[in-house]
């Protein structure tokens, strides 16, 4: 299948983008999407969001002047039949709204509503590109929707990776897609919304600071073992880790166990991340895998070092060893994490030398390089 849309070079001022996302509930993606709606709502584009959950799960206050649609069929269904009703109804619900207001460019927020876009622009004459925002190997992906991948990838004008090493995987996994990488960019300065809570005052002491959805993925229980290996030889350092998720109440169980109650904190989901990047003394990413962690750029692009285990994709592609941050092997080892900590924990010098360098981030990550990228693939001038 091919889209009559491929022409290039639509006047921004007279384009219409429509971004298709499940929600707009907490992650990474979900807060691209919102920050693609704001920067081309500004540029004199149309911009359209289509989410299938209502705007009451939001995490994220959308852009006024966004025409936000809701499919409202975001509910779970049961069985394998059930399943594919409900997503014929997404396909044909999507078409429906695509045809009544023609975009030129339709733009899939991660796999699933990727090839829901795919399917519901067959023949229509718009330009549809796929996005993969997690590393397809660390995916819960079930295998219908593999499956549907492999058909809709090649179909789509293109697929955007974030990291070099998911458009690897793309390319020798879904033949036929037409693979290009373009990294998430760094807002600077920092966004702030609800809700807002205030970092405690430090009175002298040390805070290590992680940020991430509380999942396996993020290796929070790793960081809390390789921290308790360490919090008698540290006594002034303390432990934040923000972000909320189904690993809370085992999280929780963990730190009790290790005796850490009064050196480690959860406070949950913040809006105003800035400030507690800007009131620590070292970032910490745990995760087993990754995508490109937003949280990682926004940590140096405030001027924090970091430390990040080197998965296989994501890390590796923002910090430079030893340069801005440090990168630890092997991914998912508590001894190496802690070895790394207890380095930079003692060592202030170094901590300021790669936070020095850390700043460059705001460059490296800018809206206006990021957003360029994108600018050149929708075919806006």
């Amino acid at each position: 299948m091919m889209f009559s849309g491929e022409m290039l070079n639509y006047p921004v001022e007279q384009a219409h983008l429509m971004i298709v996302i499940h929600s707009l509930g907490g992650g990474g993606a979900e807060r691209v999407a919102v920050d693609m709606c704001d920067y081309w709502l500004a540029q004199g584009c149309r911009v359209t969001l289509v989410t299938q959950s209502s705007p009451d799960t939001d995490a994220y206050p959308l852009p006024e002047g966004v025409d936000r649609r809701v499919l409202g069929l975001a509910g779970e269904s049961s069985g394998k039949l059930g399943a594919a009703v409900v997503n014929l109804r997404r396909i044909l619900r999507l078409r429906k709204l695509m045809r009544k207001l023609r975009p030129q460019v339709v733009l899939g927020m991660m796999t699933t509503s990727s090839v829901l876009a795919v399917a519901a622009a067959r023949r229509l004459p718009c330009r549809v590109i796929a996005t993969e925002h997690t590393h397809p190997p660390s995916q819960e992906l079930p295998s219908v929707w593999q499956k549907m991948r492999r058909w809709a990838y090649p179909r789509a004008s293109s697929v955007v990776a974030l990291t070099a090493g998911t458009a690897e995987w793309l390319e020798k996994n879904v033949p036929g897609s037409k693979v290009c990488v373009i990294p998430n960019a760094v807002r600077w300065p920092l966004e702030t919304s609800e809700p807002q809570v205030p970092p405690p005052a430090r009175n002298g002491r040390h805070r290590l600071l992680a940020v991430g959805r509380l999942h396996e993925h993020k290796g929070f229980d790793i960081l809390l073992r390789a921290f308790h290996q360490l919090a008698h030889f540290f006594p002034t350092w303390d432990l934040v880790i923000l972000g909320e998720g189904e690993q809370r109440q085992a999280l929780e169980q963990q730190v009790d166990e290790l005796g850490l109650r009064d050196r480690v904190s959860m406070p949950g989901r913040v809006g105003n991340l800035a400030d507690w990047y800007a009131d620590s003394d070292l970032y910490v990413l745990s995760s087993r895998v990754e995508g490109l962690s937003n949280t990682l750029i926004e940590a140096m692009a405030s001027g924090l070092p970091v430390l990040a285990f080197d998965c296989d994709t994501g890390p590796r592609e923002i910090v430079r060893h030893d340069i801005d941050g440090v990168l630890v092997a092997p991914v998912e080892d508590e001894d190496a994490l802690a070895a790394h900590m207890a380095d930079l924990m003692a060592h202030p010098v170094r901590r300021e030398r790669l936070a020095r360098r850390a700043v460059d981030a705001r460059d490296r990550f800018s809206t206006a390089r990021i957003m360029a990228l994108w600018n050149q693939l929708f075919g806006f001038r």
